[in-house]
């Protein structure tokens, strides 16, 4: 699909994403990576003690897992895509909390797909995370990514 086509589809629904867990290995993984390791997300057993009744994952774990979800999802393609970036977000909020072992995918909605400057698209996307069999979501976001072709 061309840019001007995915344009064309701005206020819809433009893609589900797969399936993924939640490990406490990627939670842990993450926190290494951070340097986060707040016991919520890492001590299993202090963190049994806790509202959440076991460990977490961080939020924004749970927030980088955007590109991957969109990697592993149906969203279209745009045609001819050199690179794509994130250029950041307007607005982010953590909703519930993912529990370490649950499973998360994405659902995107198209809010703008503008062209900034020759080849230079610029996306803004809502994307909801939702929590395998959780009423509530962990995150919502409106994300903004930049497509060069």
């Amino acid at each position: 699909m061309n840019p001007q086509e995915l344009a064309a589809k701005v206020g819809e629904h433009i893609g589900t994403s797969q399936w993924v867990e939640m490990s406490q290995e990627r939670i842990n993984k993450f926190a290494d990576a951070t340097g986060d390791h707040q016991f919520i997300h890492v001590n299993e057993e202090l963190a049994k003690m806790t509202p959440f009744g076991g460990t977490i994952a961080h939020g924004f774990l749970t927030l980088s897992m955007i590109p991957y979800l969109a990697a592993n999802s149906d969203m279209p393609r745009i045609d001819g895509i050199k690179m794509g970036v994130n250029y950041g977000g307007n607005k982010t909020r953590f909703i519930a909390p993912v529990r370490a072992g649950k499973r998360i995918r994405g659902h995107w909605k198209l809010l703008e797909m503008i062209e900034k400057r020759p080849g230079q698209w610029q996306q803004t996307a809502e994307i909801t995370i939702e929590i395998e069999g959780e009423d509530k979501p962990a995150l919502i976001c409106e994300w903004i990514t930049q497509y060069f072709v």
